[in-house]
């Protein structure tokens, strides 16, 4: 392709539209953690293991919808994942059992596989050129970031008006108007349809047998454990354990009077910070080894992780937590994906990095059921936490033997 191929095409934009609405719904559900527990009188594991399954279907929905998208093509995958979404959220809604809620988990999973970063990253590196692919993938990244500093505080917004149900309703909505950019999504095929079905097998084989696959897909599970897991539970975390907000300070004079406020603010301000950081890790990773600045992102979260918990929690250390933490949030997406393609190849990126991110959603299910578990075991997060430390000094350490050159498959 054209190096002069301009960064901002219609496909980027359609793209980050997608993601904007999908990842900013997907970050609202940590708001209704307390509501709904309250509303039915359930411990706190029984939401929280709807929204682990949600999360696990996201990772076994996501290499489906990449295959989905390279043999049948990329928005009718998007086409089903969502209305998977929308079905999903318009079954919770009606909802009055855990195991309702949990049942129809899966079809919001999958509706985030379909609509989320497999399947929209995969066509956006298509359609962009190589000098601009790395930035490419960081801008439809960052663009998950941006839903997310929309979603919670809109959620709060919509539940101080309306139900918890009709927010539901309003964000299946939502979903079904992104289809209207859908004529947008039109990136350069991979390769014809007899060929992609003679090599798909040949180049899974290939990376499923590479260590360096097995590294990548290791290493990605602690960032599904910590982003998942302050992602559910970080309001809640907030709400109950924050000290109070001092009355006449900066918070309260831009609304902030309460700690359910500002448990929905940490999670705006992580998404605010990722912006920045997406954003840098995709110039970042034009330049040096990715593997590297993925190990440097774990460390990272290890030690502001491990700090925060230290400390005592006040008002003041959750906004620098959030802030800090926001910065090496999804840093890891850009990075991760152009890994995977840089080794194997465009062609199959969005089904490679798909299971890939199967990983990344197991650490999910597992950060968000243990979240909900051990609070009600336990009373607090404490444990968990520090599981979340653990499992990111260890990913630090798991890129560095990856070999981050091409496969000579890659180019078939």
């Amino acid at each position: 392709m054209d190096h002069k191929t301009p960064l901002f095409t219609p496909v980027l934009i359609a793209g980050c539209l997608i993601i904007i609405v999908s990842f900013g719904i997907r970050a609202t559900f940590g708001v209704f953690q307390i509501p709904i527990a309250e509303e039915f009188g359930w411990p706190r594991a029984e939401f929280s293991l709807a929204i682990a399954i949600q999360n696990l279907a996201w990772g076994i929905g996501a290499p489906v919808f990449g295959a989905i998208a390279e043999k049948l093509g990329d928005r009718r995958a998007i086409v089903l994942g969502a209305l998977s979404y929308v079905a999903g959220l318009l079954l919770t809604a009606q909802s009055v059992t855990p195991l309702e809620h949990q049942l129809y988990a899966w079809l919001v999973g999958f509706g985030v596989a379909g609509t989320g970063f497999g399947v929209i990253l995969a066509v956006v590196g298509r359609a962009a050129s190589d000098e601009n692919r790395s930035m490419a993938l960081a801008i439809a990244a960052a663009a998950g970031s941006f839903g997310q500093i929309l979603g919670p505080p809109g959620a709060e917004w919509l539940l101080s008006l309306v139900s918890w149900q009709a927010t539901f309703v309003i964000f299946a909505g939502l979903i079904l108007a992104t289809l209207l950019v859908l004529p947008m999504m039109r990136a350069p095929e991979p390769v014809g349809k007899p060929e992609l079905e003679q090599s798909m097998n040949a180049i899974l084989g290939k990376a499923f047998r590479d260590p360096s696959f097995a590294l990548i897909f290791v290493g990605f599970f602690s960032c599904g454990y910590q982003v998942a897991f302050i992602t559910a539970h970080f309001p809640a975390f907030v709400t109950e354990l924050c000290g109070p907000i001092a009355p006449g300070g900066l918070l309260h004079g831009i609304g902030i009077t309460t700690t359910s406020a500002l448990g929905a603010l940490s999670i705006s301000l992580i998404g605010a910070a990722n912006i920045g950081g997406t954003l840098a890790a995709g110039w970042l990773g034009k330049r040096y080894s990715r593997k590297y600045l993925l190990a440097g992102i774990y460390a990272g979260r290890t030690v502001v992780a491990s700090l925060f918990i230290l400390f005592p929690i006040t008002p003041a250390t959750v906004i620098l937590f959030s802030v800090a933490m926001g910065a090496l949030w999804l840093a890891t997406v850009p990075l991760t994906s152009g890994l995977v393609g840089y080794i194997y190849g465009l062609r199959y990126m969005g089904t490679l990095y798909g299971f890939v991110f199967f990983s990344h959603q197991i650490g999910s299910f597992l950060g968000v059921w243990m979240g909900g578990r051990l609070y009600d075991v336990y009373g607090n997060y404490t444990l968990v936490w520090w599981v979340g430390v653990g499992v990111g000094a260890f990913s630090a350490l798991v890129h560095l033997p990856i070999r981050e050159r091409p496969m000579a498959a890659a180019a078939i």
